[in-house]
């Protein structure tokens, strides 16, 4: 009997051996089937969790911060103890003494769930939240088996870290709403660095990590209050503070500040930086979303604030002369509803007779019944990108005009042809004829353009025809003195994103070129010859200060100084005495400067490029619908120069650029020279002074004032530079 009885324990018992051994099997293939795709050690051991990017202006402003997660790391020697203190009191009593799980508490949480029937107690560690936070392997979806896989990698984190890394990761981690760790944190609700927190802030910090909505001191500012003092209390009750600390801090009130919102500086200027920092990162090795880069770009936040001022002010004015322009044009409108079946005539009259309102008509409207255009602002020696407008409202329209429209410029183009010329030894004096000209579109069509005030002439001298915006002059350059091959190899030098086809009609400006290609253009003139490629970024450093990625000046030798001089002259005259004169009598722009203007057939589209020695603007206006026109004389005088003029104006007298002349290289002479012949003048002759190249200038006397002899000149000094 007691053979069978010590049989039938020994069979027990190894049964019990069996089923441990199988059951401990089990377990094991079950923790090697979880943790296959668990953080490894080498993983554990980069405690690398996302930071924001912050984009910075030239100017120090941050005007942008870019991330998955806004947060930025505070070394855990420079957290203050008291968040520390908050955050263990609150979120994990017994965190120095367990190993990454509490057993106990897991233990007490599931009791008091059973007790309710429903989740009501948690019993994750500081560790197991940090596991949860920063490796997306884990999962947040509430599972069993996300749970074991938090509980292992909890074990691997403390087998890695100290207690005292692992808190301060956590605390430079965690979700404290709106934003991610103590620094992001402390910067949003109280304008400091996180080393400066007082006590009760920090309790207040800690209050919010367990429901940052619930607890939100701006929506619910009395639980959080209360919140937070259950932190304060917690943390008397585990010795962290004295009672006497724990009744005066109990009774601080909430000092949080009014949520300041980063202003939308330059969005289309931002988008711009953004493309060219995702075409970097593969190079360079970074993440935008996860890297807590530091950028620094060319951008001025004073001058795109200028522009914007006079970009919204005067685009308005465009728009309601657009508006007007479709009231007189029944033929307008019945475009618009040929190119969108869904609206009636009715429809289009009664809004544009009340005024277009962006945001209430659809995109499909908005191509034809919306002003729009685009600003960009160089600095010519640097190339540096100052300001930029792709657009009247980057929230309706991402389109950005100023670097992804292409627009024909009209005799915006013409400076190009003429130092062309120039550049090949033509005088500014040469003559042209002001006679009708056919030219030969890319098509292979033919065109017999006109000028704008539809009249011709005789003989006009380059600086009248450009200064005057003549169109017969200009192509006859083309035709007669250089050649449409000659002006596309300027192009070219001057870097055009576009296609810049080999044709007569070049002479014109029947091309299309991006608004940025076009500005870039101009800072040759302004920058003696040289090409300046434009930059938007300057610098990039990672989240420990290193620069990772710098830009240099890219400069190209396009035509010689003295080229460059004689046209930037050209320009003078242009808004002197020509085309742009309304920036000096209406405008009131005083500054030397130099620019032309540039308007396509049916006014489709207006511009205005200038510069000073300071910067280059240009700036384009149109409707994105290329078919339609912006109205009876909205030329790039009348629809463009307000713009650029008075954010010129503005942004020279605000920044007190003092105005100055544009140097004259030593290879240029003022001479003195007959008015009507351009010739050297007799004692007879009218004067007037002309720039020429030292080896250029005029080596016969007028004849038409007198006999040509040379006792017969004037004595009149020439200036040599």
């Amino acid at each position: 009997m007691k053979k069978k009885k010590l049989l039938k324990w020994r069979k027990a018992f190894l049964i019990t051996i069996i089923l441990f051994v199988i059951g401990g099997m089990c377990g094991l293939g079950a923790v090697y089937y979880l943790s296959r795709d668990l953080p490894g050690l080498e993983e554990l051991q980069k405690f690398s969790p996302n930071e924001i990017t912050k984009i910075y202006s030239a100017d120090g402003k941050v005007i942008e911060r870019i991330g998955l997660q806004l947060r930025s790391l505070v070394p855990k020697e420079e957290l203050p103890q008291s968040i520390i203190n908050a955050a263990i009191a609150v979120e994990d009593s017994r965190f120095r003494k367990h190993w990454g799980v509490s057993l106990r508490d897991i233990g007490r949480a599931i009791i008091v769930d059973l007790i309710a029937m429903e989740k009501k107690q948690g019993a994750s560690t500081i560790t197991q939240q940090l596991a949860r936070i920063l490796y997306t392997k884990i999962g947040y979806e509430k599972t069993f088996l996300r749970k074991i896989k938090e509980l292992l990698t909890a074990i691997q984190i403390e087998r890695m870290y100290n207690k005292d890394e692992i808190v301060s990761n956590y605390i430079n981690s965690v979700y404290m709403g709106h934003v991610w760790g103590v620094q992001a944190a402390a910067q949003y609700y109280f304008k400091k660095d996180a080393r400066d927190l007082e006590l009760e802030e920090s309790a207040l910090l800690a209050a919010i990590i367990n429901n940052p909505g619930y607890y939100s001191p701006y929506r619910h500012p009395r639980r959080a209050f209360n919140r937070r003092n259950l932190v304060l209390y917690l943390m008397q009750e585990q010795n962290f503070l004295t009672n006497q600390e724990y009744q005066y801090y109990k009774n601080q009130p909430l000092q949080v500040i009014q949520q300041e919102k980063i202003p939308d500086t330059a969005p289309y200027f931002l988008q711009y930086v953004r493309k060219k920092l995702n075409a970097l990162e593969e190079e360079y090795d970074f993440n935008i979303y996860r890297d807590g880069l530091e950028v620094y770009t060319t951008l001025d936040s004073r001058i795109q604030s200028y522009a914007d001022s006079a970009y919204n002010q005067y685009i308005q004015v465009d728009q309601e002369r657009l508006e007007k322009s479709y009231q007189k044009n029944p033929k307008k409108i019945k475009k618009v509803i040929s190119d969108s079946s869904s609206y009636r005539y009715e429809d289009i009259l009664k809004m544009v007779q009340n005024g277009v309102v962006a945001d209430t008509i659809s995109e499909e409207l908005r191509k034809s019944l919306l002003v729009q255009g685009a600003l960009v602002a160089i600095d010519p020696k640097t190339g540096e990108i100052k300001a930029m407008i792709g657009g009247r409202d980057y929230k309706l329209s991402k389109f950005n005009r100023a670097t992804q429209a292409t627009r024909q410029p009209g005799s915006a183009f013409k400076p190009i042809v003429y130092s062309t010329a120039i550049e090949n030894g033509f005088r500014v004096t040469k003559k042209v004829l002001n006679q009708p000209v056919v030219l030969h579109m890319s098509d292979g069509t033919r065109w017999d353009p006109r000028n704008y005030d539809g009249k011709t002439g005789g003989w006009m001298t380059l600086r009248e025809a450009l200064t005057h915006s003549k169109n017969l002059p200009s192509a006859k350059i083309v035709q007669e003195l250089i050649s449409p091959a000659a002006v596309v190899n300027t192009a070219h030098k001057m870097q055009f994103s576009t296609h810049i086809p080999t044709v007569d009609a070049i002479a014109l400006g029947a091309v299309d070129v991006k608004p940025i290609d076009l500005t870039a253009a101009y800072t040759t003139f302004a920058n003696g010859g040289v090409y300046t490629r434009p930059r938007a970024i300057l610098r990039i450093k990672d989240r420990y200060g290193n620069v990772i990625y710098e830009t240099k000046r890219e400069n190209n030798i396009v035509f010689s100084e003295e080229t460059a001089f004689l046209t930037t002259s050209l320009l003078q005259s242009v808004i002197n005495d020509g085309t742009g004169g309304r920036a000096r009598w209406m405008w009131h722009f005083k500054h030397v400067a130099a620019g032309k203007t540039g308007t396509t057939n049916d006014n489709t589209d207006a511009w205005f490029m200038g510069f000073t020695p300071y910067l280059v603007t240009g700036v384009y206006i149109g409707v994105d619908n290329h078919a339609i026109s912006l109205g009876d004389g909205q030329t790039g005088a009348k629809a463009a120069l307000p713009i650029w003029a008075n954010f010129m104006r503005e942004t020279h007298e605000k920044l007190n650029w003092e105005s100055k002349e544009f140097p004259i290289p030593k290879g240029i002479v003022e001479k003195a020279i007959c008015k009507e012949t351009k010739k050297l003048p007799t004692r007879f002759c009218p004067i007037e002074h002309e720039y020429f190249r030292k080896n250029n200038v005029p080596q016969t006397y007028c004849q038409k004032h007198g006999n040509g002899d040379k006792e017969e000149q004037n004595n009149t000094s020439d200036h040599i530079f």
